[in-house]
């Protein structure tokens, strides 16, 4: 049992401030989003994963990762998941050799499938202002792209996703591996916030939750000191 310090006895009078401790049984996620992928050339779609596409790290991608799991191994870490699109594998590499941990593939903190729009197109059709791409982002709804998930599906597995890590990892601090909108679809869960509200991290970012008691704490968002490249 952890002993209290003694000018915090109770009935000592004095109360300073504390540092925030997760409570026995909690559990630690770091999201970390994946390094920068490769650019998407109109007319050249992306490989395909499971209708998903699956473009791999780009050169600076490959400099995010070392800088972000570097950071990463400066703290205690469980367990690694990735997800099954390889530029989260590729992201977790040198944290995966570093503490040699081998990681653990979960399917449903894949990213959000984009329907038509898969493949690469998305980036095309956002850079242009698509009208659809406008309404998208003005109603929070990735599934107004035709043939795109639906939201409630979405925000549904990446639920049961968290809760399944929350499940296997009390008192352990995990690494996660995903995505943008798997990102900001978790923070949404965490906070009740809108869908898109926080659709924003940045490559190679980390974002924290930890989870107890059915309850999740925002420990921080789009956590981009450690990267010295842009």
């Amino acid at each position: 049992m952890t002993q209290i310090p003694s000018s915090e006895q109770p009935g000592s009078g004095t109360y300073p401030q504390r540092r925030f401790e997760p409570p026995p049984g909690a559990t630690e996620v770091l999201l970390a989003r994946h390094g920068q992928s490769q650019e998407y050339v109109q007319g050249s779609q992306f490989s395909l994963v499971d209708r998903q596409g699956d473009p791999p790290l780009s050169p600076l991608g490959h400099e995010q990762a070392k800088l972000l799991c570097a950071r990463l191994a400066r703290t205690r870490i469980d367990a690694i998941y990735v997800t099954t699109l390889c530029r989260t594998a590729q992201t977790a590499v040198p944290l995966v050799r570093e503490l040699g941990l081998d990681p653990t593939v979960e399917p449903d903190l894949r990213e959000v499938y984009l329907g038509e729009w898969e493949g690469g197109l998305f980036r095309k059709m956002v850079a242009d202002g698509h009208p659809t791409a406008l309404r998208m982002f003005a109603e929070g709804r990735w599934d107004v792209i035709p043939g795109a998930e639906p939201s409630a599906a979405f925000g549904s597995r990446v639920r049961s996703a968290l809760d399944r890590l929350v499940e296997r990892h009390a008192d352990q601090r995990v690494a996660v591996f995903t995505h943008g909108g798997v990102i900001g679809q978790a923070f949404a869960v965490a906070t009740g916030a809108q869908r898109m509200a926080f659709a924003a991290a940045d490559n190679a970012s980390i974002s924290g939750l930890v989870a107890a008691d059915g309850r999740w704490v925002v420990r921080g968002f789009n956590d981009t000191a450690h990267l010295k490249v842009t």
